[in-house]
């Protein structure tokens, strides 16, 4: 994947990264960045599911960009896949640098989730 000019999806999530989400180097780990878009992803899957969700496969992850303390994570989420109990969703990760208007983005991947039942097992998602 390559960086692209605008956003595409939902800004589902906005977070601040802080000193205590670096590493060595001062920059926020990408464990951390994936965190966030894991919780993004999954907003949109239950939205969409009507109910709980789980993670079952991160796809394609491209990091382009460090994110750096102060930088505020912008999360954009967009369903591009709805199976009988699976839902794949497009993630990007932008940052705000210095809190500005100019953003950057930083990362993409694919997540995909997949419907529970109250009984913990999958389930068929309802219909759109």
């Amino acid at each position: 994947m390559t960086s692209i000019a605008e956003p595409h999806g939902a800004l589902t999530i906005r977070t601040l990264a802080m000193p205590a989400d670096t590493n060595p180097a001062g920059d926020i780990f990408g464990g951390w960045v994936i965190s966030q878009m894991d919780i993004a992803g999954a907003i949109a899957a239950v939205e969409r599911a009507k109910g709980r969700v789980v993670t079952v496969a991160i796809d394609a992850m491209t990091f382009i960009a460090p994110v750096k303390v102060g930088d505020i994570l912008c999360v954009y989420t967009e369903i591009t896949r709805v199976g009988t109990t699976s839902i794949t969703v497009a993630v990007e990760a932008w940052a705000r640098r210095n809190r500005m208007d100019h953003r950057e983005q930083v990362t993409a991947g694919h997540f995909v989730y997949v419907a529970l039942g109250e009984d913990g097992r999958k389930r068929p998602l309802p219909p759109a």
